[in-house]
């Protein structure tokens, strides 16, 4: 995997996520979250946004999760799966069974913020939507902000396609936030295109051959 210098002259490489990389990971997810905006100190805990959008992905399938690596640290990934169906049982079986111990789904109707997160984390069958199912994979991307606009998106999608793809994936989604200019005319210059979703709105949900 190519390597190019980034800021402070340090070479940044895409490489394979490790264990180790785990804190910055959930780090880049907090600072990244909402539409770039950032979650820290939104929640009740910080971990409450990547303990769904990351974690379960580099505990249930590390081998499709990849990290830009600025020579000290994780500085953006990309993780997903190849098959949104069998995430989603291993999820209930294997990760949900983990949060139990520090978060419980909402006993009423979500109402807060922090309430619909929590009962997004605790329904994983929001992933299984029909019009999606020709496109088994979906993944999830995020860089700091010092990191965007160097091409580093570019080839942390195209390295995540390539491994589902090895995996047998021929199609995968991912859903962008309407608000995400920026985000929607970067997908729109590699190809992804967008589907439509019942109930979502146009442009949210697009897709991408894996070849």
């Amino acid at each position: 995997m190519s390597g190019q210098p980034g800021s402070e002259g340090l070479t940044t490489t895409v490489r394979r996520y490790r264990r180790s990389d785990r804190d910055a990971v959930y780090d880049i997810c907090v600072e990244t979250g909402n539409g770039g905006r950032g979650v820290r100190g939104r929640y009740s805990t910080d971990d409450l946004h990547p303990d769904i959008f990351a974690g379960p992905y580099l505990f249930l399938e590390p081998e499709h999760a990849y990290v830009l690596d600025n020579g000290e640290r994780a500085v953006g990934y990309v993780l997903g799966t190849a098959s949104t169906p069998d995430f989603v049982t291993a999820y209930r079986e294997r990760w949900l069974p983990r949060l139990r111990a520090r978060y419980q789904p909402p006993a009423a109707p979500p109402v807060t913020e922090e309430e619909h997160r929590l009962d997004v984390m605790f329904h994983p069958e929001r992933l299984l939507l029909p019009e999606l199912a020709p496109h088994p994979a979906h993944l999830h991307i995020n860089l700091l902000a010092d990191y965007r606009g160097a091409g580093h998106g570019r080839e942390l999608i195209s390295t995540f396609l390539a491994s589902v793809a090895a995996a047998g994936a021929a199609s995968c989604y991912l859903v962008v936030r309407q608000a995400n200019v920026n985000a929607k005319l970067f997908y729109a210059r590699l190809g992804w295109r967008p589907i439509e979703v019942s109930g979502a709105e146009p442009g949210t949900y697009l897709i991408h051959s894996t070849r």
